[in-house]
């Protein structure tokens, strides 16, 4: 079963690394996006950051409860602010997507990441 919880971080991942990355190549689009919610560009860089970086520290399993709580409370925050407009057909579906990635982060956060991680590695070499 160790593995299914590797598969289960690598998966919550996936979806973060391709958008941070892809946002790269279309900054100036996702930073009129952003401010056409009131979302400030200057938070483009630490957004993009975020979603590249805390993925691949939950991949490795490293810190993976705090990175899990950072991931649930940005992937909650994305929703509240960008799928609420529940005229337009997609947000009701992209929201409630958002929110079971939400609850998958949850689940880290109570459990951990299980035997194939870092922190499993660092917490055994201290006993």
């Amino acid at each position: 079963m160790h593995i299914v919880e590797f598969i289960g971080r690598l998966l919550l991942s996936t979806l973060f690394l391709i958008e941070g990355f892809g946002k790269i190549g279309m900054q100036e689009d996702v930073i009129m996006y952003m401010e056409d919610y009131n979302v400030p560009g200057i938070l483009f860089a630490p957004a993009t950051i975020l979603e590249i970086l805390f993925p691949l520290l939950l991949i490795f399993g490293y810190r993976t409860k705090w990175v899990a709580s950072v991931m649930a409370l940005f992937t909650f925050v994305v929703a509240i602010i960008f799928h609420t407009d529940f005229s337009e057909g997609m947000q009701m579906m992209l929201f409630l997507k958002d929110l079971a990635i939400a609850g998958g982060f949850m689940i880290l956060v109570v459990h951990g990441p299980g035997k194939i991680s870092l922190d499993h590695y660092f917490k055994s070499k201290e006993k």
